[in-house]
């Protein structure tokens, strides 16, 4: 089997004004990145078009450390749309260059379910990431800055809360001293880095309407608190606008192509296990402009990218998915049977039916939000006839519909059927309105508890010193109403990562509360996780290499 890389150096790319063109989208307005990457102002919603619209969430069970292929699930599930004869566009998040050089390689999808062009995609592409980090940064710098220059008059926060971002997965910048090396450097203090994906800059960028809605959001940024307690803003400093500027191109949807011609945009990059886990608000609704069927993912298993993105996104944006695709992978499903993780790919029909508990409580979860549910296996070359028959029949008992999902060797005619199964489900049964986990009015320990207990399964919710002290200046701030993001291991629904299949009789221990004021949600931070991940012994960036202007080992 040829590389994702491989595959995609043989695709002949259409010109992205011809993607457009398909799509409906005038040429005029394109801000062409080459011949194959454009953005799409972010004005070019129609909120009508967008009610009509078949909105089709992908989220997965619990993965493994490979993942189980969902953004290939995406990818082929709106190819399989188009090949049968339906008008599709799949909205996906950007990869971020920690995992891509780090532990999971790409994030464009894989085999004959790409978006191309896939190494600009994983790379630079057209700047956002970027753009997200000098936006970040910047906020830094003129704080620093600011106190700096008004020290003598007696100003000072008693707390600073703003960290620095950086694209890359460098354990070494958690937690770091700034400002050393003479009074000329600055203010001396504790300080760290979080990566760019976990930046609440990041956040605004997915949650916002419009390059307004953005600015706006960003004045409102707490940046930390005076010795009285109050909150100091990033408007205080009088720089919104400036940020603002830095984001002007970064607001609008990239548009791209996947191998088949099928129109993606491909916009904001959040982790769903220390952010909020989708795409950007502008690029989904733009999407759902312009096609009948949209396919967008949320990071991760349904307990944090699914949680988010209907407690969270649709929420705000108002989105109503008529479906949900659940997808598994035989060896996700034995992981959780209890295999031993280094013989996944050998059939064990046994611990493929002990595993299908997780998958059992992903589908309850998602019946929880009135979601109607297809459940599609990835199929992977070791896969077996018997064991995929046992997913198939859990399914039935289940009352969820199933189909197997073959894009990653076939491209869309191996979603076909998959897109079969989705188009009758919802023209049959759609979704009900969306039903979710909280009310605004709930407190956050009441929100916290309803995902801990009823998502997760946790019987206790534990708060850390830090953590109340946090809760009580929500309260102050009158913020309570926001909802909540909570940041935990993706490989359980506890928070211990090796706690595989349905964790049961767990405590949820929440160590700090994070206010994103200017992207509107509560971050609460449970067991271990880091919102800058380290990379692992052997990171993917050495199997990687370029010679002669061509790109190997990304994928």
């Amino acid at each position: 089997m040829k590389t994702d890389i491989e595959i995609s150096h043989q695709y002949q790319m259409l010109d992205i004004r011809d993607v457009a063109s398909g799509a409906g989208i005038s040429c005029d307005d394109l801000s062409l990145y080459g011949n194959h990457m454009a953005k799409v102002p972010a004005g070019h919603i129609d909120e009508e078009k967008v009610k009509d619209s078949n909105l089709i969430l992908v989220t997965a069970i619990t993965p493994t450390k490979a993942g189980v292929g969902k953004t290939t699930v995406s990818i082929g599930l709106s190819m399989g749309l188009n090949h049968i004869g339906k008008k599709a566009i799949v909205a996906l998040r950007e990869p971020s260059l920690g995992p891509c050089f780090g532990m999971k390689g790409g994030a464009a999808g894989g085999g004959y379910a790409q978006v191309v062009p896939m190494e600009d995609i994983n790379l630079h592409f057209t700047g956002d990431f970027h753009a997200v980090t000098a936006a970040n940064n910047m906020i830094s710098a003129l704080l620093e800055n600011y106190l700096f220059h008004n020290q003598k008059n007696g100003l000072c926060l008693r707390e600073i809360a703003w960290k620095r971002v950086l694209d890359v997965n460098d354990r070494t910048l958690r937690a770091i001293i700034s400002g050393v090396g003479g009074i000329s450097n600055g203010i001396t203090r504790a300080t760290g880095f979080d990566i760019t994906a976990a930046s609440e800059i990041m956040a605004i960028l997915c949650l916002s309407r419009d390059l307004e809605d953005l600015k706006q959001k960003i004045g409102r940024i707490i940046l930390g608190y005076a010795h009285d307690g109050s909150p100091f803003y990033v408007d205080n400093l009088g720089v919104a606008g400036a940020i603002t500027i830095l984001l002007k191109d970064a607001i609008h949807p990239n548009l791209v192509q996947t191998l088949e011609g099928t129109p993606a945009f491909v916009h904001g990059g959040p982790f769903a296990n220390i952010a909020h886990g989708c795409n950007s608000m502008v690029a989904t609704k733009m999407a759902m402009t312009y096609a009948d069927y949209v396919v967008t993912e949320a990071g991760f298993g349904a307990d944090l990218g699914a949680e988010k993105f209907f407690n969270i996104k649709c929420r705000k944006a108002g989105l109503q998915p008529k479906l949900t695709v659940l997808v598994a992978t035989l060896q996700g499903l034995k992981m959780h049977g209890g295999q031993d993780l280094s013989s996944l790919i050998e059939k064990n029909p046994e611990s493929v039916v002990k595993g299908l508990a997780n998958l059992d409580k992903h589908v309850a979860n998602l019946r929880s939000f009135g979601q109607n549910i297809v459940v599609t296996l990835n199929r992977y070359g070791s896969d077996t006839e018997e064991e995929i028959t046992l997913v198939r029949k859990r399914c039935k008992e289940l009352g969820v519909a199933f189909a197997v999902n073959d894009a990653y060797a076939l491209g869309a005619r191996g979603a076909a059927t998959l897109a079969e199964t989705v188009v009758q489900t919802i023209e049959e049964k759609p979704s009900e309105p969306l039903a979710f986990t909280y009310r605004d009015s709930d407190t956050v320990e009441q929100k916290i508890w309803s995902i801990a207990h009823n998502i997760y399964g946790a019987h206790n919710v534990f708060y850390y010193e830090k953590a109340r002290e946090s809760m009580e200046k929500i309260r102050e701030l009158g913020l309570g109403y926001y909802p909540v993001c909570i940041a935990k291991t993706q490989y359980s629904f506890s928070t211990d990562p090796k706690a595989y299949g349905v964790a049961r009789d767990f405590e949820m221990n929440i160590h700090d509360l994070v206010i994103n004021n200017g992207a509107g949600m509560i971050v609460a931070i449970a067991g271990d996780i880091l919102r800058m991940p380290g990379l692992p012994k052997r990171p993917q960036a050495v199997f990687m290499d370029i010679n002669g202007g061509v790109i190997t080992g990304l994928s």
